[in-house]
C-alpha cells in the first residue's frame, strides 16, 4: 500500500491552522471591551456632546470596560444612537484590540422655529431639538407652523440655505395661516410678501432685481412692503 506522506502532511497543516484560527476567534470574542471612542464626522460645531453619546452607548452595560466583547450588540447600539433626534447617522464597530468606536454624523439645521415651541428644522425636513451646547445661525421661523407639518417651511428654508443672496440677507421666515409666507431682511425693515411657494425661483429672481435697482437708487429704506405674490411684477409700498 502506497502512502502519500506529502498529502497527509498538508492535511495536518490545514487542520492545525483551522484549529488555531478557531481558538483565536473564540479567545478574541471572550476578551473584554478595553476602551470607548466617539468620532464626529463632518460639522466641527457639536450640538450633542461626546459624553451624551458615550452614555447612550453604555446605558445597557455597567461600565465601558471589562465587558465581554461577545455580549456587545452593535446593531442595537447603532439603533440607540440613530434614535436620538440630534443624530443623522451613526455607525458602531469593534476593533480587534477591544476598542468600541462610534462614528456619529449630526443633523444639520436649516431654520429655527420660534413660536410657542422652539426647535430646529434639519436639512432633511425633520424636527431637531435645540442644543445647550451650540446655537446655529439660521433664519427664524415664526407664525402658524406645526411641528408635524414642516414641509413648506423646510422647502423655503432650504432655498434660502442654498442661495448666497438669500442666506446673506434673510433672517426671518413668517408662515401665515393660509400657508403664505413673508420674509424679513437683516438690514432693512420692509416686509417681503412672498405669497405661496409657487414659481418660487421666479419670485426670488424678481426680488433680486428689485434689490439691485433699489440699492443703486439708494431707496431700500423707503419701503414698508415688497410684494412678490404676483410672479410677473414687484409691488412696493412706501412708508
Amino acid at each position: 500500500m502506497n502512502v502519500n506522506f506529502q498529502n497527509i502532511g498538508l492535511a495536518f497543516v490545514l487542520l492545525a491552522t483551522g484549529g488555531l484560527l478557531a481558538f483565536s476567534s473564540v479567545k478574541n470574542s471572550k476578551r473584554n471591551l478595553e476602551d470607548l471612542n466617539v468620532e464626529f464626522v463632518g460639522e466641527d460645531n457639536l450640538f450633542i456632546q461626546q459624553e451624551t453619546v458615550s452614555k447612550l452607548l453604555i446605558q445597557n452595560y455597567e461600565a465601558v470596560t471589562n465587558v465581554p466583547k461577545d455580549i456587545i450588540d452593535l446593531n442595537g447600539l447603532e439603533s440607540a444612537l440613530n434614535s436620538n433626534p440630534m443624530i443623522k447617522e451613526a455607525q458602531v464597530y469593534l476593533s480587534v484590540d477591544g476598542v468600541l468606536t462610534a462614528q456619529v454624523r449630526q443633523k444639520t439645521p436649516v431654520a429655527r422655529v420660534q413660536t410657542n415651541a422652539a426647535y430646529y428644522i434639519d436639512d432633511q425636513g425633520s424636527f431637531m431639538p435645540l442644543s445647550k451646547n451650540y446655537t446655529a445661525r439660521v433664519p427664524l421661523v415664526t407664525g402658524a407652523i406645526d411641528k408635524n407639518n414642516l414641509e413648506e417651511a423646510y422647502v423655503l428654508a432650504k432655498k434660502i440655505e442654498s442661495d448666497a443672496f438669500l442666506k446673506a440677507h434673510v433672517v426671518e421666515i413668517h408662515q401665515k395661516e393660509n400657508n403664505t409666507f413673508n420674509l424679513r431682511f437683516r438690514d432693512y425693515s420692509f416686509v417681503i410678501q412672498l405669497g405661496t411657494l409657487s414659481v418660487l425661483d421666479k419670485k426670488i429672481n424678481n426680488l433680486k432685481a428689485f434689490y439691485q435697482k433699489a440699492l443703486k437708487d439708494k431707496s431700500l429704506s423707503r419701503y414698508s412692503t415688497v410684494n412678490l405674490a404676483y410672479d410677473s411684477q414687484v409691488i412696493c409700498t412706501k412708508k
